[in-house]
């Protein structure tokens, strides 16, 4: 029988080994062999929940320049604490136990790393909201 915390390992992607060396803190340790991993899995699902999250907020995103766009995403991941707690979860969710009692030893930290990569993974896609807004309206 599969256990949940196979399951969950399994189903990650790898990450570059060189993101690690002997010199690092539990918490980067923690970031590169979790949260990385995660956060790439569910990258589609983050795409779809900040395209939601701009249509809730009358879709005024589409409309900003790259710079207001920018910040427009830091704004909704660091104000926002819905929004960022929503995100979080779809973090926490595939966390396996052990890593979830790792993560709940130094939490505040390790949200710092996790919205910071949150964030990074949406820059990213940035300039792609467009192309998906108006294949959205033209569909």
């Amino acid at each position: 029988m599969n256990t949940r915390h196979d399951a969950l390992k399994e189903m990650r992607p790898e990450v570059s080994a060189e993101n690690f060396s002997q010199q690092m803190t539990s918490d980067e340790r923690f970031q590169n062999q979790t949260l990385r991993p995660i956060i790439k899995l569910q990258s589609d699902l983050f795409i779809e929940v900040f395209k939601n999250y701009v249509s809730k907020h009358k879709n005024v995103f589409y409309d900003l320049t790259l710079q207001k766009k920018i910040d427009y995403i830091e704004n909704a991941i660091h104000k926002d604490m819905k929004f960022r707690n929503s995100l979080k979860g779809m973090v926490i969710g595939v966390f396996t136990i052990e890593e979830y009692k790792i993560y709940i030893q130094n939490s505040s930290a390790l949200n710092k790393r996790m919205m910071h990569l949150v964030k990074e993974r949406l820059l990213d896609y940035v300039q792609v909201f467009d192309v998906l807004e108006s294949k959205t309206i033209y569909a």
